[in-house]
């Protein structure tokens, strides 16, 4: 299945609701308010929030306003195009090598499932990748990322449940130095019930990787489950608190049908969607691509 075919299957359940809905609306017709209330009913039961649903139609309306529009199948490829720009205003970071990803997220989101794809991805482009079990709270955390590791034929630095996050990761830029590493991808805890603690952490290993290697390209990205919907907008803002999010990994796209949320994030946050989860196998975290996403959404 090619890489368009598995987003597009990914959002299967996205594009029966949201695709479905839009193609009833865009089936011809006077352009009224009625439209651009449908319209605002369609985005918003699919999670694309209340503050990006306004951006969007005030939009609309003053480019069908300026071409003057008025039926409602030539919205259509009006509404593409703005889409596709929302989702492009955040430029994606361009990697250069050696290069430290420090990946955050909330316990449950996919955050360790998404690093060990993002190894495999890695260690496909032919770079030495070395995965770092930081979340040493969590029980079995490293057992997850050990056998992703073995999965992605990749190497790991762990230590025993408990010890010292800063410590776990200060052992694996020794040794990342020592070899040579390319890629450098840091598993964190994500226990926000105790955030004071899990903010200090976050600080205290981005202090480390500064200290220990500066010559790094160091980038801060979130994991976030698309299912949760507006919830994932402040989980950013939270995380954001304490290191700057320079991109997003969201997961689970395949499981909800209110993939929307894409638009929310791209329009509230500021900051990139990286790359999406689309199935459960190693090769299923694909780039994002916001031309192929829009239309898989909009068809």
């Amino acid at each position: 299945m090619g890489i368009f075919s598995k987003i597009k299957e990914g959002l299967k359940k996205t594009r029966d609701t949201i695709a479905y809905n839009l193609n009833k609306l865009f089936t011809g017709g006077v352009l009224t308010d009625a439209f651009y209330e449908d319209l605002e009913d369609i985005l918003l039961s699919a999670d694309v929030g209340a503050v990006t649903t306004d951006r969007i139609l005030a939009e609309l309306r003053e480019v069908v306003d300026e071409k003057r529009i008025r039926d409602t199948a030539a919205v259509k490829s009006e509404l593409k195009i703005l889409l596709k720009n929302l989702l492009d205003e955040n430029e994606k970071p361009v990697y250069s090598y050696p290069l430290i990803l420090m990946v955050s997220g909330v316990n449950g989101v996919g955050k360790t499932t998404a690093m060990g794809k993002l190894a495999g991805r890695f260690k496909q482009a032919g770079k030495s990748v070395l995965l770092v079990a930081a979340d040493t709270f969590r029980a079995a955390a490293a057992d997850q990322l050990e056998i992703w590791s073995n999965r992605a034929g990749v190497r790991l630095v762990r230590q025993s449940e408990g010890a010292d996050p800063g410590s776990v990761v200060y052992d694996a830029l020794q040794s990342a130095k020592s070899r040579g590493d390319d890629v450098i991808l840091i598993d964190t805890a994500g226990r926000l019930h105790n955030k004071k603690n899990l903010m200090d952490e976050l600080s205290k290993i981005t202090r480390i990787i500064g200290r220990e290697m500066p010559e790094a390209q160091y980038l801060n990205y979130i994991v976030l489950d698309a299912t949760t919907g507006q919830n994932a907008i402040a989980q950013v803002e939270v995380f954001n608190e304490a290191v700057d999010i320079d991109g997003i990994i969201l997961t689970k796209l395949d499981g909800t049908a209110k993939g929307g949320v894409v638009l929310a994030v791209a329009g509230e946050l500021n900051v990139p969607v990286v790359y999406i989860g689309v199935g459960e196998k190693i090769d299923d975290l694909q780039d994002f691509d916001a031309e192929q996403f829009v239309e898989a959404l909009v068809n």
